[in-house]
């Protein structure tokens, strides 16, 4: 008997849903929808998006949590290496998309499709993740792509989902809504734009406090471990916390410009929160509990993870030599850090640890020196001159 089983990478969105009715209608193949959650959906979401699924004519639907696995192998190196794409974006959605490919790769070779298909267009990132992810861990499988093969418009697959009798709000299909735990990113006509920003409607989460309050935030060996003084066990649910306050506020919203990698510019909004919130926090603690040189070298390979983390190279065998130096860093970054929230900002207030090198019986800065005399200051400055001295002297500038 012929095999027809496909796997789709499924989010209920515009793009999966008409990828799902035209794989089952237009190509006759047993379809099988898996959404990889990330920790971006509630249970009574899921369940609306098993049955729009299978009200799409698949064959059957599955769920793929992979939110404990998003956490331990990529979000806590994040945190790590405060990485923040473009000194903007958290790689809130980009950092996902490996962990879902991952999985929904693993799925179709147990249950041995021949196919695997996702939704992406071909203008995008998402379409070089998922291939890249599929490509190695499911060379066997055939990859099929509707929507970036026949250049559809999100107007086209609406109008295909009408013509078929599906009911859903187009509306709100106007906006492409991508959540996970680190982050939502949104885009739109304005993000296709340079000139534009998203109106407040298009924003999943809106701004309910106006009246400033602080939080605080402690870290354990440099993972998120309390939230207003609640110690938790789990990251994640720390993680959830500092969302539910942080984006009562508005906060974590922006606009991220960035080269994709296809090689032209692309724009995305995003709100994040607790990403922001935490990395933030983090970043100070560092800077108040590690050496100049353990900052700079950090500096370098957080970037460096980041980017490759984003551009689809997560499997790079290099990503794991990072993450163990980026962990050993870790092992004095523990203290409580102060945060004052405001409505669409935030202001780092300050830190308490026992590891911290701010230690006034050694000097305090702009006022007194206490751990070394002038005379030694007068020395250690002849002899750090003497290169610049030579240099000027042998070429008379």
């Amino acid at each position: 008997m012929e095999n027809k089983k496909v796997v789709l990478a499924y989010s209920g969105g515009l793009d999966t849903s008409y990828c799902a009715m035209y794989l089952a209608k237009e190509r006759g193949l047993e379809v099988y929808t898996a959404l990889a959650n990330t920790g971006g959906f509630t249970q009574e979401e899921l369940v609306v998006i098993e049955k729009k699924a299978l009200a799409m004519g698949v064959k059957a639907h599955v769920t793929l949590d992979v939110t404990q696995e998003y956490y331990d192998k990529g979000i806590r190196y994040m945190v790590y290496g405060n990485v923040m794409r473009n000194n903007t974006y958290p790689i809130s959605v980009s950092s996902e998309r490996i962990f879902q490919a991952m999985a929904i790769a693993q799925y179709a070779n147990e249950i041995g499709a021949k196919y695997i298909a996702h939704g992406s267009t071909g203008a995008g990132n998402d379409q070089v993740r998922f291939d890249l992810a599929f490509e190695v861990l499911s060379p066997q499988i055939e990859v099929i792509t509707p929507t970036r093969d026949m250049q559809l418009t999100r107007e086209y697959e609406i109008n295909y989902l009408k013509e078929h009798g599906v009911d859903a709000d187009f509306e709100k299909m106007e906006y492409s809504i991508n959540a996970g735990l680190w982050g939502t990113s949104i885009g739109g006509k304005e993000t296709l734009t340079s000139d534009q920003t998203l109106p407040e409607s298009a924003y999943p989460k809106q701004v309910e406090k106006t009246t400033p309050e602080t939080m605080t935030i402690g870290f354990n060996k440099g993972e998120i471990s309390t939230v207003n003084g609640v110690a938790y066990d789990n990251a994640i649910d720390a993680i959830r916390k500092v969302e539910e306050i942080g984006s009562a506020f508005g906060i974590g919203r922006d606009m991220h410009i960035g080269d994709t990698i296809i090689g032209i510019k692309g724009r995305v909004g995003f709100e994040a929160a607790a990403p922001m919130l935490i990395i933030k926090a983090h970043e100070m603690l560092e800077k108040h509990t590690l050496t100049k040189w353990q900052q700079h070298w950090k500096d370098q390979l957080g970037n460096w993870y980041g980017m490759f983390m984003h551009e689809s190279m997560y499997l790079d065998p290099v990503m794991r030599d990072i993450e163990k130096f980026l962990e050993n860093t870790q092992r004095n970054v523990t203290g409580e850090v102060s945060i004052m929230l405001k409505p669409e900002h935030f202001t780092l207030v300050g830190i308490q640890s026992e590891n911290d090198l701010m230690r006034s019986k050694f000097g305090e800065y702009g006022e007194m020196n206490k751990g070394w005399s002038a005379d030694d200051v007068k020395g250690f400055t002849k002899i750090l001159s003497n290169q610049l001295k030579i240099y000027y002297s042998v070429n008379e500038e």
